[in-house]
């Protein structure tokens, strides 16, 4: 049978809106099942326990259950890539960090592109890093160690979390802004670092501050300077270089959440909207607050906002890891 030209119109147009009309319900019934968030380091470092602690909210938010998986190896870049490779339905997330976003695609030739294979959702917390050393160390202040180095170049030792780690950085970052020089240790991850330095078998480290406040509270090290803009509200009585004149050594260990590109917009919007609620939440903040976090204010824990400050940190340390001739083992 013919059907007239209007009808056949009116059914061809109703067949074409079902794609978009289901891919509408699909988005309003996101999530239906578990999510995944991969975190790209081994178990038991402060990233682990931030996603869990932002995990534990959001799953109420969204009322699915969330599983935080650790997926480590390659400087973050094995789990970083297995987020860029799966499905961009929203049920698989990474949870990374500089060393992860920044640091390896500078160091290691990656299988992805971490600016464009990755969907930003939201900037959540940020930590500077900051200079602790031995108790015993002989200067008392941070002018006081800067002449120390001076005087005795290639005679410290700095103890680092590996090759290219963010510890490892900013020694070089410092190195190169006070015309200082010192000999590197690496260590196969921050606890043994930590060990040897309260144990004073190491002169000092640079440190994600939030992880050796402890040790510092309990008078085991002691800090010269933390590496922001601002002095640190954990620990207030710690001076930034930018008090010596030299308002370039700035570093954090900030973190923040991605998906795979191409994930719908109405899922992005959903998951940032359940970040932003976990990050609102007193428990959430005090908790973070008590690992040293600093929470981004709202206008910053956007897709966007996280796009911008990753893409800057990129143009600002790859250059840096390139001269270095710096290569993750």
């Amino acid at each position: 049978m013919k059907l007239p030209r209007r009808k056949f119109l009116h059914l061809a147009a109703g067949a074409a809106a079902l794609p978009a009309l289901s891919q509408i319900a699909w988005a309003q019934a996101y999530p239906s099942r578990p999510i995944t968030i991969i975190v790209p380091f081994p178990a038991g470092g402060a990233t682990t326990t931030l996603a869990r602690v932002l995990a534990e909210h959001m799953k109420t938010t969204l009322g699915q259950p969330i599983v935080v998986e650790n997926a480590g190896g390659a400087s973050g870049s094995i789990g970083t890539t297995r987020v860029a490779r799966a499905a961009p339905d929203g049920y698989t997330l990474s949870f990374g960090n500089w060393a992860s976003h920044v640091g390896s695609g500078a160091m290691i030739p990656l299988q992805l592109d971490l600016l464009k294979d990755l969907e930003p959702v939201a900037f959540v917390a940020n930590s500077p890093l900051w200079v602790v050393a031995k108790k015993d160390l002989t200067p008392r202040d941070l002018k006081e160690f800067i002449a120390w180095l001076k005087a005795n170049p290639d005679k410290a030792t700095a103890a680092t979390v590996g090759v290219g780690s963010g510890s490892h950085m900013c020694g070089i970052y410092i190195q190169n802004a006070t015309g200082t020089k010192f000999q590197f240790v690496p260590y196969r991850g921050g606890a043994p670092a930590m060990q040897d330095l309260v144990a004073g078998q190491v002169d000092f480290m640079c440190d994600f501050a939030g992880n050796s406040l402890p040790w510092v509270r309990n008078g085991q090290i002691k800090p010269y300077v933390v590496m922001a803009k601002a002095r640190w509200f954990a620990a207030p009585e710690v001076p930034t270089f930018e008090e010596m004149g030299i308002p370039s050594l700035v570093m954090g260990f900030w973190h923040g959440l991605w998906l795979p590109k191409g994930t719908p917009a109405d899922v992005v919007s959903k998951l940032n909207r359940a970040v932003r609620a976990a990050l609102a939440d007193a428990t959430v903040k005090q908790r973070y607050v008590d690992m040293g976090q600093e929470l981004p204010p709202p206008e910053q824990q956007t897709p966007e906002a996280l796009a911008a400050y990753q893409k800057a940190e990129i143009e600002k340390w790859w250059p840096i890891i390139k001269a270095a001739n710096i290569k993750a083992e």
